[in-house]
């Protein structure tokens, strides 16, 4: 961004959010270097795994070999189309004053995903990234996420539309806490949970979606030195407190309390995270990631090759334990080998730029700013 060109009261305003820069950075590229890890062994057993690349498992990423990058799976698309979405609705109520709950502009993003995937054309195209090429590629999308989004209603925590609990509304909600960073907990977290439950009506499906919110939150926007572990701890009394009534509450925090005690023990990572499950189901992928992030949260590389190596969900549980661990050590401490040959890494930076800084335009401003306008405005297709 040119900051010479802004108005100096915008030009204060991005000096104050770029101090969070190089961790959102960090959450969006680390759940991407995550999934693009664990992708290659989300469907194997651990000793299969272990067969093919070696005692350590899988521990520098398994390029395409057309391209020579390594792909990421649907984890990685739906959070990106996640960013578009709220970042439109942010944008078309600062310009207009007229807005909707994040939770409906994301709901259209997903719509937009959904083409990508299936080819269905619909009605009003909101997302840019529609026009990124490689994300009309099929990554093993979740069935329930097609299903849900196909059947034409919108799900929510009060309107169930499926019973699923499946990992698949947790794995692409780290940017709700990056976009609502400046909302109250509470709202924020609620927010995180409604995207969720979007497609998954399970309570277990859409709590861990409202944790990893708070969690994430915390990270990109918390003083140093930050307490991963206290954060750990403050999202269980939240979810607590805006749940209490819902009776998979206990096994959920359970599951929690689980993942952080385990984390501190001698055994390996592939007796703790046996033992906490295989991470399919929302709960368990998230309290995989927990205990991960708790374990190595000073080292990136560890965190996400302890996260993938496993006979579950590796994608899911990389993208969540990058998310984590990227956003508490930030963009530049992220090993290069990693980066470098992400797919789509600046698609990636660029939004994780545009959640950072967030729209700086308003309707009865003098200030324009056409890339923005083009992306979050003139982009639409009615």
């Amino acid at each position: 961004m040119d900051k010479k060109n802004l108005p100096e009261e915008l030009q204060i305003l991005v000096s104050e959010r770029e101090r969070s820069l190089d961790r959102i950075r960090g959450c969006m590229i680390g759940g991407a270097c995550g999934d693009a890890l664990g992708y290659p062994v989300e469907f194997k057993q651990y000793e299969a795994i272990l067969e093919q690349y070696g005692a350590s498992g899988i521990t520098s990423y398994s390029k395409d070999p057309a391209s020579g990058i390594a792909l990421f799976s649907d984890d990685t698309q739906m959070s990106l189309f996640t960013a578009n979405g709220l970042l439109y609705g942010q944008t078309r109520s600062a310009l207009s004053g007229i807005s909707s709950q994040p939770r409906y502009y994301v709901y259209l993003a997903y719509l937009d995903w959904l083409e990508t995937q299936r080819g269905a054309d619909h009605e009003e195209r909101i997302c840019w990234l529609s026009d990124v090429k490689e994300l009309w590629s099929c990554r093993a999308p979740g069935a329930t996420c097609l299903d849900a989004l196909s059947s034409g209603e919108q799900g929510s925590t009060e309107h169930r539309i499926n019973h699923s609990k499946g990992c698949g509304g947790v794995m692409r909600v780290a940017p709700v806490g990056i976009g609502l960073r400046f909302q109250d907990d509470r709202t924020a977290d609620i927010e995180g949970a409604e995207i969720a439950a979007l497609t998954h009506s399970h309570s277990l499906g859409f709590m861990p979606a409202a944790f990893l919110t708070h969690v994430i939150k915390h990270l990109v926007s918390d003083d140093d030195p930050i307490d991963l572990l206290g954060v750990i701890h403050d999202a269980s009394d939240m979810i607590r407190s805006i749940y209490p009534a819902r009776k998979h509450l206990g096994v959920f925090m359970d599951l929690i309390d689980k993942a952080v005690l385990l984390s501190s023990n001698n055994s390996s990572d592939i007796e703790n995270i046996t033992s906490i499950g295989s991470g399919w189901c929302g709960d368990e992928a998230l309290a995989i990631a927990v205990y991960c992030a708790l374990k190595y949260q000073n080292d990136f590389s560890a965190a996400i090759t302890a996260a993938v190596n496993h006979s579950g969900d590796s994608d899911s549980t990389g993208a969540l334990t990058g998310n984590i661990v990227g956003a508490l050590c930030g963009y530049e401490a992220i090993d290069p080998k990693w980066k470098d040959d992400l797919e789509l890494k600046n698609t990636i930076l660029e939004i994780s730029d545009d959640l950072c800084y967030g729209c700086l335009m308003d309707g009865n401003g003098e200030y324009k700013d056409e890339i923005w306008l083009d992306k979050y405005v003139n982009s639409i297709r009615r």
